[in-house]
C-alpha cells in the first residue's frame, strides 16, 4: 500500500461520517446548536468542508470547489467568500444555516471528489515538497494532509455527538 492509499482510506472515512452525522435530520437539528454559543452540526460539517477545500486546493494549485463550483452562492451566508469558519465568533456560526442536509453533503462530496482526484496523482516523493514556510519546522505536503484529516475527523465526530444528544 502506497501512502496516496492510506490518505485516500482516511479522507473516505471522512465522507463517510459527514453522511452518517447528516442523513435523515431536519434543518432545525442541522441548524440549531446543543447550547447557546456552541457549534451546530451544520456550522461543524460546514467548516470541515471549508477547510479541506481551502487547503487541499491551495497545495494543489487549484481554485476551491466553494468558489468554482457555486457553492458560495448557493450557501448565500453573507460571510466572506474566503471564510472557512476559523476563529468565528458564537454570532458568525450562528449564519451558516442550512435548508437541508443535502446541501452540506452536496458541498463535502464536491469537496471529496477534488480531495480524491487530487491524492491519486501522488507519490510517496511528493509528501515532501514544503507547503508553508511560515513555521519551523517548516510544513511539508504530508504534514498538511494529515493535519486537515485529523481536524476533519474531529469535527465529524463533534457532529456525530451532537446528533446524539439530538436523537
Amino acid at each position: 500500500m502506497h501512502s496516496k492509499d492510506v490518505l485516500a482510506e482516511g479522507y473516505g472515512r471522512i465522507q463517510e461520517e459527514v453522511h452518517a452525522a447528516v442523513d435523515g435530520l431536519s434543518a432545525d437539528e442541522l441548524n440549531t446548536p446543543p447550547q447557546d454559543g456552541a457549534n451546530s452540526i451544520a456550522w461543524l460539517i460546514w467548516h470541515l468542508a471549508r477547510v479541506q477545500d481551502d487547503h487541499v486546493a491551495d497545495v494543489a494549485g487549484r481554485e476551491q470547489v466553494w468558489l468554482s463550483a457555486g457553492w458560495a452562492d448557493r450557501f448565500a451566508l453573507g460571510l466572506p467568500e474566503s471564510d472557512t469558519g476559523y476563529g468565528h465568533t458564537p454570532e458568525e456560526v450562528a449564519r451558516v444555516r442550512v435548508d437541508s442536509g443535502d446541501l452540506l453533503t452536496g458541498y463535502f462530496d464536491a469537496v471529496h471528489e477534488q480531495t480524491s482526484a487530487f491524492l491519486r496523482g501522488l507519490a510517496d516523493k511528493d509528501l515532501e515538497r514544503v507547503v508553508d514556510e511560515r513555521w519551523d519546522p517548516p510544513v511539508t505536503l504530508g504534514v498538511r494532509l494529515v493535519s486537515v484529516l485529523a481536524d476533519d475527523l474531529q469535527h465529524v465526530g463533534q457532529a456525530a455527538y451532537v446528533r446524539g444528544l439530538r436523537r
